[in-house]
């Protein structure tokens, strides 16, 4: 299906788009929200700025798209493959993205306030601040979610819920960049999260519940662990 064709039919009042195929299309700054996209080909689509709240992205393969400042707020992602995607300062307010493949995304500046990303997939993953706008993963639900090796340097993961969470040799320690934003985990919930041999430099753990974590090798120079719960 070709651009033209879908953004004719949006129009028209088409909303089912589920099994297209768009490999390397273009779609900018346009209105699809509340659409069907799910299971279909995305591969290396360009769709920067383009509104898709409230649409079905389940099983969509956006291996590699573009998607810098897209809104997929209210959406639901689940399943989906974003494999080496680009979402800098893209909006992702409640969105549903479980058991998602991010390897590799990049996030930077991104709001994933209030998202499910439970049992997801993220190593390796950039959510390192932009000169735009920190990313925001407060309230975030990353319950036994893979982000070992992540850039999570600054981020702003107040009240996040990381049970379980693999978090190991990730980055989540405060750099000279961007104003020495120290990483906020102020409430956040590592009950069993897996932090060995991450870099905490700097962080905030204000009232954090530790309990269970795995803290083998992990780096704690300047932590502030006011409050946090261990035992």
């Amino acid at each position: 299906m070709e651009v033209e064709q879908i953004l004719k039919a949006y129009s028209q009042g088409e909303r089912n788009f589920s099994h297209i195929k768009l490999i390397e299309g273009e779609i900018i700054k346009q209105n699809l929200s509340q659409a069907d996209f799910s299971q279909s080909d995305l591969r290396q689509a360009r769709l920067g700025r383009t509104d898709f709240t409230f649409c079905n992205f389940n099983e969509t393969d956006l291996s590699e798209a573009i998607l810098w400042g897209t809104d997929f707020s209210f959406a639901n992602l689940s399943q989906v493959v974003l494999r080496d995607a680009d979402l800098s300062s893209a909006k992702l307010l409640e969105t549903n993205l479980e058991n998602a493949n991010l390897i590799k995304a990049m996030f930077c500046g991104a709001n994933l306030s209030h998202a499910q990303l439970s049992h997801s997939i993220i190593i390796d993953g950039d959510f390192r601040p932009n000169c735009d706008h920190r990313t925001n993963l407060s309230h975030t639900n990353f319950r036994k979610a893979n982000l070992s090796y992540s850039n999570l340097s600054q981020v702003l993961f107040y009240q996040a819920n990381l049970q379980e969470a693999k978090l190991c040799r990730s980055h989540l320690n405060t750099t000279s960049k961007y104003d020495n934003l120290p990483t906020d985990l102020t409430e956040a919930d590592l009950r069993g999260a897996d932090l060995s041999y991450a870099d905490l430099t700097g962080a905030i753990l204000v009232k954090a519940d530790l309990r269970g974590a795995d803290l083998t090798g992990t780096i704690l120079k300047d932590v502030n662990f006011l409050d946090a719960i261990f035992e």
